[in-house]
Parts: C-alpha cells; structure tokens; sequence
C-alpha cells in the first residue's frame, strides 16, 4: 500500500492547513441537528414530532441551497460567500433561543438555505490544490476528517445541552460558526488550480455536464446516504429490543473507525475502485446484518464489513462528480452532491422508520440494502450506454481510472449530506 502517497498530499503547500481547517469547522455543522432536536425538546417542551419538523425543514433548505450557494462560490469566489453565510448563521444562532416555535420553522429553512458551504468547498479546493493523479488521496483524507468531525460534533452537542442547557449551546454554535467562517475567509483556499485559472473558463452551461451520466451518480449518492441511515437506525432498534440501549454509541464509534479504517486503506491504493462497485458492496454487506443475534459484539462484527466501505465509497462518489463537471462549474456540482446526500438522509428517516415500527430491524435492513442496489444498478447501466470520453479537462484523469461514463471498474464521506442531516458519521458530506 502506497502510504507515501498520503505524504505527497499532506506536504502540499496549504493542504494540510485546509484539511485540517475543514475537519475543524465542519464540528458546529455536524452539530446543528442534534442541537435543534434537543432544543425543541428539552426547552420548548415540545414533542420529537415538532423537532422532525425543524430537522426537515433544515435539511430541505440545504438541500436547495447547497447548489446554489456552491454556484456563487463558482461566480464570485470563496470570500464573499463565506461572509454572507457566517453572517447568517451568526445572527439566526444568537436569535435562536429566544423566538418561538412558529418562528423556529422558517429559521431553519433559511439557515439551511445559506448554509456555510464548508463541505463542498473543502472538496472543491481538494481538487484545486491537489495533482489529479493524487485525488484518490486527497479526497480519502478529506473523507476520513468528515467522520472524525461526526464523531466529535453530535456528541458534543449532546454533552453541552446537557450541562449548560440549549440557550448557551446555541451561543456556542453561534461562536463556532463564526470561527468557521473567518478561518476559512482568511485562510481563502483557491477554488481552481494555477492550471485552471490560466485558461479562466467561462461558465458552462448546465446541459454540456448536467447529464444522465452525473445524474445517475447523484442518484447513487442519494442511494449510499439512505442504505446508511436506514442502517443507523436499525442498529439502534436493535439494541433497543434486546435490551442494549447503553452499548449504542460504542456500537456506533465502533462502525465509524471502521470507516475511518477502510479510508486510509482506500486512499493509499495505487488504484481506486468504482463508485458503482463500492455502493453495490456495501448495500449487500447492509442487508444480512438484521439477522444477526447475541448481542452488541456479533452486531458490531456484522457491521465492520460494510463499514469498511463507507467511507471509501462516499469519497469515491465526490471523485466521480470532479471527473464529470468542468473547473467553473465544481462549486455548484460540489453543491448538488451535498444535496443528493442531504436527500437520501431525509427519505430514508419516514421509510425506515415505518419499516421497523411494522416489520422490525431485519426487514429494515434488508429493504434498506435491496432499495440502495437500485441506483447502482443503473448507474452501471448508464454508464455503459453513454458514450466515452465524458471527463473535463482539468478533472482526474481517465488512465487507470472510471473517468469515463462508459466504464465501470476504475478510481473513486463527507462524507453527507451536509450540516443539519442526522445520518450516520460516515455519510457525511
């Protein structure tokens, strides 16, 4: 395994700053939905229906917003953008614990409409700062730093609206975000290469990369984030019936190495698999784990497996989106993979959890796995039909790699849907 690669990539000028500024802002992020759910709960003494509301109407902002916020990254640059979003953020965090409810809804959708960009402009200076034959890498180490951000953020979320209550919890989101935001507005990573600002691309209409190509990958994102949340709950159900609710966050920190594991693997290979191959295996490896009995020790070796994929997966996905869209377009492309993985979150909560209040958690696992083969199936299918060639200069090149939409096999968190969307550590933007 080629780990000198990971030191190729951590001694770039700047990269091991970003990456590290990434992991870092992205905990107040991975935050927001436990801290919005625990703060319609515990202080307005409302029910975990009302917090759902939130949460959605968080996630469905996002879900509109990321594409379009990462186009104004594309039009105007990182700074701007980043300015207007921690104002925002900022002003609707220090508000939050004294409007009401009613008030609650519409903040959250605008919060999550002009969402600081964190995720997708990490991804997108990756793919700036770094060589293309060494995306695969960077992009593995972005992944890796998105799961130790979820393992961090909820829990401490969590930790604080326990001990200091969710009025202060929000000043300290408040205070987070803003940190964010200034380290990144001053850190201002370049969002394209010295290579791609030669040439200065003028924006590209939708319809030259917006195809069924990229589209079927979006779909498979969406995909990989449901298969995980679905997953998620189950285990918590799980634990629930046999009487082993206190091993859950063991369970679940367990599931995240793993991912963290199959990351560092994943990123030091001289070759990368397809997204396609990666999302397939795991949706079988997710299915069977329902059947699993005996208690929390079988339930995390039935885990490790399709854990080992998560991460590998997820940042295979962000490879392949690079590949399709042009250097002027990677901001808002960028933004519509957060969006797929946002989606995917958010349908899999009602579906999942009708699944195991009706059938139980080995139903929940096995529809989970089955629906989750369904858009990698089709994206192999599109992808075979489409003519090659459909990769844009100055994106990762084809040799030894998936780069065109007609092969399949080739090189590859977030991981996540982005801020507010309550989905396992792994499937994070």
């Amino acid at each position: 395994m080629a780990f000198d690669r990971y030191r190729q990539v951590l001694g770039l000028p700047g990269v091991r700053a970003l990456l590290l500024v990434g992991m870092v802002a992205r905990i107040p992020l991975t935050g927001i939905g436990m801290t919005l759910t625990l703060h319609v709960v515990n202080s307005l003494h409302l029910g975990f229906f009302q917090a759902g509301l939130v949460g959605t109407a968080s996630m469905a902002g996002t879900a509109i917003g990321s594409p379009l916020v990462g186009r104004f990254v594309d039009r105007r640059g990182l700074r701007p953008v980043m300015a207007v979003t921690t104002l925002v953020q900022v002003c609707l965090w220090c508000a939050g614990p004294s409007i009401p409810y009613a008030m609650l809804l519409p903040g959250a959708l605008i919060g999550g409409l002009l969402s600081q960009p964190v995720f997708g402009t990490i991804r997108q200076c990756v793919a700036a700062m770094v060589p293309k034959e060494n995306h695969q890498t960077g992009f593995a180490l972005d992944s890796m730093g998105v799961e130790l951000s979820y393992m961090i953020g909820p829990a401490l979320a969590v930790a604080s609206v326990t001990s200091f209550g969710s009025a202060a919890t929000m000043y300290g989101m408040a205070a987070g975000v803003a940190g964010s935001g200034l380290a990144l507005y001053l850190l201002n990573p370049p969002i394209r290469s010295a290579e791609e600002d030669a040439v200065r691309e003028e924006a590209v209409p939708r319809r030259q990369w917006l195809r069924p190509g990229l589209l079927a990958l979006l779909c498979l994102a969406s995909g990989l984030t449901f298969v995980l949340t679905t997953a998620e709950l189950g285990v918590v159900a799980m634990l629930k019936a046999g009487g082993a609710t206190a091993w859950t966050g063991l369970v679940l920190a367990l599931w995240g190495l793993c991912s963290l594991i199959g990351g560092l693997v994943y990123g030091g290979l001289p070759r990368g698999l397809s997204p396609v191959l990666l999302a397939a295996g795991l949706c079988v490896l997710t299915a069977p784990v329902g059947l699993v009995g005996g208690g929390w020790v079988w339930l995390c070796l039935a885990l490790a497996p399709s854990g080992l994929l998560c991460a590998p997966a997820l940042s295979s996905t962000v490879d392949a989106v690079n590949r399709r869209v042009p250097a002027a377009a990677r901001g808002e492309a960028m933004g519509l993979h957060g969006a797929s993985l946002t989606i995917g979150g958010a349908l899999a909560g009602p579906l999942a959890g009708g699944l195991l209040d009706t059938y139980g958690p080995v139903w929940a696992f096995v529809v989970s796995g089955a629906i989750g083969i369904v858009p990698a199936l089709l994206t192999a299918l599109v992808w075979r039909k489409a003519p090659a060639g459909g990769a844009f200069a100055g994106s990762s090149p084809a040799a030894g790699s998936a780069a065109g939409p007609g092969v399949v096999i080739g090189s590859g968190c977030g991981t996540g849907p982005d801020a507010a969307t309550p989905v396992p550590s792994a499937a994070r933007e």
